[in-house]
């Protein structure tokens, strides 16, 4: 009788989803016949279906994924949770309140597992693949975040945001109560990290509870009493939390060093399901994370940092023998960063994603040592990967510059990939948008860089445009051929602008070494490769008016554009987002580890890099600021606190060069509202058009 059902659902879910799936690929195709193409607004940009979170049924034969979409008039964004087969077919809408995310399959694939807000704070939910409507699992007063199933079924686990010394719900939620209820809003600190990106530490952990998936007893937490949180605040997530495959264990990453603001230790601990004290297994001065157990149970494979306080060293992919302790790298001569691991159902195969200069291929790595991984999918960024119980499928996201992210699928030795949901398929048949363009050329000391180039739209090669060049943030990540709905290129190009993306030193995807290259050198060879990139763009792209450039960039990108701003005047005009102005003021940071390594000790203990690579030392040194520049910061940012770019205003103002500066008091590193969103690419774009058109 339940198969049965099952089997009618998944052909009404097909009927359904023709409706938006064939039809809206129709009504596509239709319009582009009609000759109605045109260049992307930011109007297309807020109507576009964000894809992500995909999740394979242990079957393969489905994928639950979310769908978020901004919601202008409420200025938040929305989301729910749809369904797909992985065989072909539409795609449909199985949940509709707005706010639920994060589906997981139960291990008989008869349930999903998801996290809502429906009813104010997130709660896990439930929802029965036959039918019927969600239903909550979980009534916590602190909300419930990350959602795992047991291998078994009979368990989820998830996290919840507590007071440690709190030993119930209870206690939660009347200390929370007394708060609220408090005419003090104070923030008061006695150690560091006491804030971080965009929220206040004020005294809640996250923590790492069980509860029964038939709510026959109420949660339980698992890390009770610790003054940690699960995963770590600073650089944890979903991946940071695995259970055994016997169901009787669960291994998480925590972060115990006594100050958390200069300590990139993550460790990998052990707990029983059942409750218990938790066990660490890594000593390891870096970050231990991702743990993924084998099939077999004989393995937990986790990926691993081995230098202290840097958060941008190699990953390298770890084996730990769960029966004799033995922790082995296997994969030593990979020189790139393994990232969301997988096992294959033998035991014998571990797959994970890994940048590679401009994409992101998967790989396939023997569980041994010795073996080098192998490329299964070269082409594509991917990301998200799932594996099917019987391990034939591998399912992900995939998208490029020139398409928002969509779910795909593979067989498990990278064939047959094949696009399973189409949810942006009519819109982007509307749209005139350019592929990028690769090419390398010699940076600083003769190292080969590479770069990327989207022309304009509609593009004329008998016409000279205007040049942006986007300085992309991190230092040490890169410009990959991804989508965005943040510095979205195609917006830039639609808008007239040849848009270049260049890989400078510090970019991740090259190398560890290439990445190690910007520390204690923020603004040496890095800024040289960008200055390099645009001469070799130029000399190669006749279309390119080198007369009329501009540089923008967001966080070291802002940096590199307030660098820019005081060490030439080849640009029309700058535009800094979050940058890093005085890089001794910049301590106010959260993440202290960033600064001292990046910039080799303290401010005190080295002032002099600490003067060297800022570029308020230079704010007079060519008389003055020259270049039109554009100001954006938000105030809730703690990463780079918006003071900075208070900094570069005032000084641009004092020195009498045309400025503007746009302050965001509801956003923080990043401008994330729908609505502050739009009044952020109508500023960018109007700043670039005074001065480059």
């Amino acid at each position: 009788m339940k198969s049965r059902k099952r089997i009618v659902l998944a052909i009404i879910f097909v009927v359904a989803g023709l409706g938006f799936g064939a039809g809206a690929r129709a009504q596509g195709a239709a319009t582009v016949a009609a000759g109605a193409k045109h260049t992307i607004t930011f109007e297309d940009l807020m109507r576009m279906q964000r894809v992500h979170e995909a999740q394979v049924s242990p079957d393969g034969k489905w994928v639950a994924y979310t769908v978020t979409t901004p919601d202008l008039e409420a200025n938040r964004s929305s989301h729910n949770i749809w369904l797909v087969a992985t065989g072909g077919g539409a795609a449909v809408q199985l949940t509709r309140s707005g706010r639920d995310s994060s589906p997981a399959w139960s291990p008989d694939g008869k349930t999903l597992a998801f996290l809502s807000a429906r009813s104010g704070d997130s709660q896990v939910y439930l929802l029965a693949m036959e039918g019927g409507e969600a239903r909550a699992l979980t009534s916590l007063a602190t909300g419930a975040d990350i959602v795992k199933w047991s291998p078994d079924g009979k368990t989820i686990a998830f996290t919840s945001a507590v007071y440690p010394d709190c030993k119930d719900d209870e206690c939660n939620r009347t200390r929370d109560a007394e708060k609220e209820k408090s005419k003090v809003k104070a923030h008061v600190a006695e150690h560091l990290l006491y804030r971080h990106w965009t929220h206040w530490n004020e005294g809640k952990r996250g923590h790492l509870f069980v509860v029964p998936a038939d709510g026959s007893a109420a949660p339980r937490d698992l890390t009770a009493g610790a003054n940690y949180d699960v995963p770590p605040d600073e650089r944890g997530g979903a991946a940071d939390i695995a259970f055994s495959p016997d169901s009787k264990e669960l291994c998480f990453v925590a972060v115990t060093d006594k100050v958390e603001a200069i300590s990139t230790n993550g460790d990998l601990f052990v707990a029983p399901a059942a409750g218990g004290e938790a066990k660490r297994i890594t000593t390891n001065t870096g970050f231990d994370g991702g743990p993924a157990y084998s099939p077999d149970g004989q393995w937990i494979a986790y990926r691993s940092q081995a230098r202290a306080g840097y958060e941008s060293d190699r990953w390298r992919l770890m084996l730990y023998d769960r029966k004799n302790g033995v922790h082995t790298h296997i994969a030593p001569g990979f020189d790139r960063n393994p990232d969301e691991l997988a096992w294959s159902p033998d035991s014998k195969t571990i797959y994970f994603s890994a940048e590679n200069e401009t994409l992101m291929p998967l790989y396939a790595a023997p569980a041994r040592a010795g073996v080098e991984p192998k490329k299964i999918i070269a082409e594509g960024f991917n990301s998200g990967i799932s594996v099917s119980g019987d391990g034939k499928t591998i399912v992900f996201t995939r998208s490029s510059l020139a398409m928002p992210a969509e779910v795909f699928a593979a067989g498990s030795d990278g064939s047959g990939v094949r696009q399973l949901t189409h949810q942006n398929d009519a819109l982007l048949a509307t749209l005139e948008m350019n592929a990028p363009e690769t090419f390398w050329f010699e940076g600083a000391g003769g190292t080969k860089v590479q770069a990327m180039l989207i022309r304009p739209a509609k593009f004329d090669a008998t016409k000279k445009y205007p040049v942006l060049v986007l300085l992309h943030g991190g230092p040490q990540t890169m410009w990959g051929n991804s989508w965005g709905y943040r510095w979205n290129a195609q917006m830039f190009s639609g808008a007239g602008y040849v848009t270049l993306m260049i890989n400078r030193r510090g970019s991740t995807g090259y190398g560890q070494k290439f990445t190690d290259e910007i520390t204690g050198d923020w603004g040496g060879k890095a800024y040289e490769d960008v200055m390099k990139g645009v001469d070799a763009a130029l000399a190669k792209y006749a279309f390119m008016d080198g007369t009329r450039m501009a540089a923008a960039g967001g966080s070291y990108g802002g940096y590199m554009a307030d660098w820019i701003a005081t060490h030439t005047g080849r640009f029309k005009a700058i535009i800094s987002h979050a940058g890093v102005y005085d890089k001794v003021s910049m301590y106010a940071t959260e993440e202290l580890w960033f600064e001292e390594h990046d910039m080799q000790g303290t401010p005190w203990g080295n002032p002099e890099g600490y003067r060297k690579w800022a570029p308020v030392t230079y704010a007079g040194e060519l008389g003055k600021f020259k270049t039109p520049t554009l100001v954006i910061a938000g105030e809730l940012d703690y990463r780079v606190p918006y003071t900075q770019s208070l900094e570069l205003f005032s000084a641009l103002q004092r020195q009498d060069v045309p400025s503007k500066l746009v302050v965001f008091p509801d956003e923080g590193h990043w401008v994330l509202k729908p609505q502050n969103s739009g009044f952020w690419y109508k500023t960018f774009l109007e700043w670039l058009a005074v001065y480059l058109k």
